[in-house]
């Protein structure tokens, strides 16, 4: 078919209804159409089995929901395919292949933060992200596409809502990110972790599921409780360490030389950090698997008494839905405060304890350390807390909801 005669039939639906646009690469030109009904003769699919579009990353805090998503559509007969959206320098990168899934990457920036120069340049890029972005979605065929957060979400949604696919997205935090935010005004539906009560989104568009967790944090993750003498611990920071955290512990091991015997410790510390924190280790004479990245997070949880982390809305639903003991050390500038809030949550029902990084030195670390590792029954209890605030339906809410805007029912049916 010619553009010509592509334009010419889009502009007689023009004179019933033009109220989206269509990117048509058959005439190079952008096109206001009836883009619903159009969408998929320009694309000329067969439909046979449900394709899932999942856009962004860029931190664990996007990613590994988004994996939980992800492994749930998969767990559907009718979904055939999921292909991710994001870019070479998220963690997305790193990751998502080794774990079997399908990833295309985009050249874009983000815009927040950045200055005057930075925000111009990532600006210059967005028409250039958004073209790839089309172009996978018309080699890709998709029924819905879902932005996780991250700024590789905005070009992919944005053209998806353009092209008359189904959108949504999915926030993970109580105050929600720059990208989606602008992503809100144009997507049919918004997941949120917490209530939004038209802050930030329409209530009309908004279901509140939690924070979706990959489903081998909830399987067969109790230890048999500290079998022998040891006391195993798990330390992170997030998907790219933490400094402040790794600080603290190698301060603490001068401290804690009398129980050295008794722990067991895995660290994941980022790459700047490894090498000094391996040493420390390997001074002081403490059994620890120190790594820059843990791939099988979800193994590292389970052999584990005790965590060590940042208050991250995605740790936090991990910790809770494997039902984890935790010493939470909120990350002090994240956005209005939202690790703190997430980390006193569950100090003040038992779940964790918290140390403010104001207050958090080798001492204190080390005294939390010893307390803990001398004290079982403690541990139960704050696993028992923390299982009491999982939630372990999200991933599940979340696709029941995508396909029910396919036309599809619950679960149950497909």
């Amino acid at each position: 078919m010619s553009g010509r005669f592509f334009r010419a039939r889009v502009r007689c639906l023009d004179s019933m209804r033009a109220d989206r646009v269509i990117f048509c690469f058959l005439s190079g030109e952008i096109i206001p159409g009836y883009a619903a009904g159009w969408v998929g003769f320009v694309m000329g699919r067969e439909k046979k089995g449900i394709k899932i579009i999942i856009a962004g990353g860029g931190t664990g805090g996007h990613v590994f929901p988004a994996v939980a998503i992800a492994g749930e559509f998969l767990e559907r007969h009718i979904v055939q395919e999921v292909l991710f959206i994001g870019t070479e320098r998220g963690l997305e990168a790193r990751v998502l292949r080794d774990m079997g899934f399908a990833l295309r990457t985009i050249r874009v920036e983000g815009l927040k933060g950045r200055g005057f120069a930075g925000t111009i340049g990532g600006m210059l890029k967005v028409p250039g992200s958004i073209a790839q972005s089309v172009s996978i979605l018309r080699a890709f065929h998709p029924d819905i596409a879902l932005g996780v957060g991250g700024y590789a979400s905005g070009p992919a949604v944005i053209a998806a809502h353009f092209m008359g696919i189904k959108t949504a997205i999915a926030e993970q935090n109580a105050l929600p990110g720059f990208t989606n935010r602008m992503l809100g005004r144009f997507v049919d539906r918004i997941f949120l972790t917490f209530p939004d009560n038209g802050r930030w989104f329409s209530d009309v568009k908004t279901v509140v599921t939690g924070n979706p967790v990959r489903r081998e944090f909830v399987r067969g993750m109790k230890r048999s409780h500290r079998e022998g003498n040891t006391f195993s611990i798990l330390i992170f920071g997030g998907s790219q360490g933490a400094s402040a955290i790794n600080r603290a512990v190698v301060e603490s091991m001068q401290y804690l030389n009398d129980i050295r015997d008794r722990l067991v410790i895995t660290h994941q510390t980022g790459d700047r950090d490894l090498d000094e924190v391996s040493a420390a280790y390997r001074n002081h004479g403490i059994n620890a698997g120190v790594h820059p990245f843990i791939t099988d997070m979800a193994s590292a949880y389970g052999s584990a008494d005790l965590l060590i982390c940042r208050a991250g809305a995605t740790s936090i639903a991990e910790i809770t839905a494997s039902g984890k003991a935790s010493v939470l050390i909120p990350y002090p500038f994240a956005a209005g405060g939202h690790q703190e809030l997430n980390a006193r949550m569950l100090a003040d029902t038992g779940a964790a304890e918290m140390i403010l990084e104001e207050r958090l030195d080798g001492r204190t670390l080390a005294g939390v350390i010893r307390r803990l590792a001398g004290s079982p029954e403690t541990i139960r209890r704050m696993e028992e807390k923390s299982e009491g605030l999982g939630n372990v339906k999200a991933a599940e809410c979340i696709v029941d909801e995508c396909l029910a805007m396919l036309g599809y029912r619950k679960q149950g049916n497909i």
